[in-house]
């Protein structure tokens, strides 16, 4: 199993070093504390657009193309993503590489030139009218469920922002947001994979992160919770299909409920054997494809489940969803479920061990949550998890004033006061 070293840095970073000496390559992943629960109205989609920016050169690599080449011809491409309640830059390479390739993360991190601001606005402006239909309605049904669940609050923002907010984007702004997030007491750093010589690693990542500003941990404001009854929304969009999503408010990543709702999700989405695509795909033939999430955040949580469906079939396929989850209520799952279940995570444990990116990701994200968890930790974590456990939680996070409801396609008026009832 994986053994892991964790430090802070002077100015407040937290790193984790995860050898694995038996794969062959060296991820570096930089977790940060921002993204759209972090913003405001005004700013909203400002940590999307300055993780673009970074990709903007740097004071040894002036443009995006030398920034882009240095990287590659290390053996790695630099990747950026933008979540709910985090960011990440991560970068695999040769284990050779990996010295190198930490002095580019942390140049990018700590020194972006923020240049060519109106060429990524307009890659930005482009993104964010994907979501849009052509009279500029938003008609994601994930943007639209969080909309409808949180209302005002920053989780229900966007992660893109809209486009009134990206043309209010300049460097004074960039610059601003940066300041305030890309800091030691905000970030963690993961090294997984084959670190030759961890002293060394340490002593390069001391020298190439250190001069990242201290700052502070960025602070968020809870979601209230005023829902009373079941929330529903119905979006026209002339697309071939009609997109639902029946979300629930869920426990947050800390509660002690989590393990449970993690297992809850397993037994109804963890392959095609499990009861969602089971009852709604192979039994029913109602839809190609049905999902389950559960996305938690430091505060909050949501259960989420997904289905494209033709228009006439909106109302059938959400009865089905409420009747799977009703009997989850009453009866729990059965014993050969959860065991079921619970040979799969370890197995997906077993299988990190060749993966140092997931590795990375796992660390990373555990010690950016505060969380002291080990890969086998957590899976014996999940495994304590009863059948009564998971009914409890099911009884606790299905209920109509928990839940939103989201349509987006075509549906008759009948048909729409069919689905709302």
């Amino acid at each position: 199993m994986l053994t892991h070293h964790d430090l802070i840095l002077p100015n407040g970073l937290k790193v984790v070093l995860v050898p694995q000496p038996a794969v062959h390559r060296a991820v570096a992943s930089l977790y940060l504390r921002v993204g759209s629960r972090f913003e405001s109205k005004e700013n909203n989609g400002i940590s999307h657009f300055l993780e673009h920016m970074v990709f903007r050169g740097t004071p040894s690599m002036k443009t995006a193309h030398d920034q882009a080449l240095a990287f590659e011809r290390l053996g790695g491409t630099l990747y950026a993503a933008t979540h709910v309640d985090h960011g990440v830059m991560s970068v695999g390479v040769p284990p050779k590489n990996l010295e190198p390739v930490l002095a580019l993360l942390g140049e990018v991190a700590i020194a972006p030139l923020f240049t060519e601001i109106e060429i990524e606005r307009g890659i930005v402006r482009e993104e964010i009218l994907e979501d849009l239909d052509d009279d500029g309605r938003d008609i994601d049904a994930d943007n639209l469920s969080r909309a409808l669940i949180y209302e005002q609050h920053p989780l229900g923002y966007t992660i893109t922002g809209d486009i009134a907010s990206l043309d209010r984007f300049d460097e004074k702004m960039c610059r601003a947001h940066h300041e305030r997030h890309y800091t030691g007491e905000n970030a963690v750093l993961a090294v997984a994979g084959r670190i030759e010589d961890l002293d060394r690693c340490l002593r390069t990542i001391e020298r190439c992160f250190g001069g990242m500003p201290r700052g502070k941990r960025a602070a968020i404001t809870p979601p209230g919770n005023g829902q009373k009854k079941a929330r529903f929304q119905f979006m026209e969009n002339s697309g071939s299909q009609t997109d639902l999503r029946v979300a629930f408010r869920a426990p947050c990543e800390t509660d002690p409920r989590e393990p449970a709702v993690e297992m809850l999700l397993r037994v109804l989405d963890d392959g095609m054997s499990t009861r969602l695509y089971e009852r709604i795909c192979d039994r029913l033939g109602l839809c190609y494809d049905v999902s389950g999430m559960f996305e938690t955040y430091e505060d909050d949580g949501v259960v989420d489940i997904a289905a494209g469906v033709q228009h006439e079939r909106a109302t059938v396929v959400t009865r089905e969803i409420f009747s799977l989850l009703r009997e989850l209520c009453d009866e729990g799952p059965r014993e050969e479920e959860l065991a079921k279940a619970r040979d799969r995570h370890l197995w997906s444990v077993e299988a990190m061990l060749d993966d140092a990116e997931s590795v990375a990701g796992f660390y990373g994200l555990a010690a950016l949550a505060d969380i002291a968890r080990s890969p086998m930790a957590r899976h014996e974590e999940l495994a304590r998890v009863t059948a009564a456990d998971v009914r409890a939680a099911a009884q606790a996070v299905f209920r109509a004033d928990r839940m939103s409801v989201v349509a987006v396609g075509l549906l008759s008026e009948s048909e729409e006061r069919k689905l709302e009832k």
